[in-house]
């Protein structure tokens, strides 16, 4: 294997919750009489990092209410929808894959710490990581600083970013990563193309892509 660590993100790349997202804020867009999100593909092209930028060009009003009342409330109803989420397909076999091959595995995100942990322990995959990265909050600004500090951390490492969204990237970048996003997650693929990374669209082509630069 060329990479010794894969930084993994976890919402829409492992975890397949889009609809779990798409449901949450558009409980909170029509209680508040605000115009919904049609589909997958119309999320897709309106989400965004950081997501008080994404809350304020969907329609949210910060002057009537702070992102900072909005965000908790999110947080609530994801918590509810996403029992029905799932581990994406070929989630599982890539993370049994570097395992066996002896590939550390960081899980990296702007998920609250606690949340993040619950959740991967819910799904059966807190095992396959060597290290949890969370932030010490709600508000999912940015997960680029803990990255970086594990970077500072683990300066021989050769890392691969996997992720779904233009975030991955620049976290990649600011810690001198390879990064693959897949196109089924938060972000759509016309968004993705503009950084000139390698797409794939699911995680068995991200496998793929792996075991033809490793031959």
């Amino acid at each position: 294997m060329i990479y010794t660590h894969i930084i993994w993100d976890f919402n829409g790349t492992l975890f397949d919750d889009v609809e779990a997202g798409i449901l949450s804020v558009n409980k909170m867009l029509s209680d508040r009489g605000l115009k919904t999100i049609s589909d997958k593909e119309a999320y897709r092209r309106v989400f965004k990092f950081p997501i008080i930028d994404y809350y304020k060009d969907i329609g949210f009003d910060f002057d009537a209410e702070p992102y900072e009342v909005l965000a908790p409330i999110w947080v609530e109803l994801y918590n509810k929808y996403s029992l029905d989420s799932r581990l994406h397909e070929g989630a599982a076999e890539m993370l049994e894959y570097f395992k066996r091959e002896g590939v550390t595995q960081i899980l990296l995100s702007a998920t609250e710490l606690n949340m993040l942990k619950g959740q991967i322990k819910y799904l059966g995959i807190e095992r396959c990581f060597e290290t949890v990265l969370g932030l010490g909050n709600i508000h999912a600004y940015s997960k680029r600083e803990l990255a970086v500090e594990w970077r500072r951390k683990n300066p021989e490492a050769r890392p691969l970013v996997i992720g779904d969204t233009e975030h991955d990237f620049d976290v990649a970048r600011a810690i001198d990563a390879e990064c693959v996003l897949v196109c089924n997650g938060h972000q759509s693929r016309d968004i993705l193309e503009k950084y000139g990374c390698k797409l794939c669209d699911d995680l068995y082509n991200v496998m793929e892509w792996l075991k033809s630069k490793n031959r």
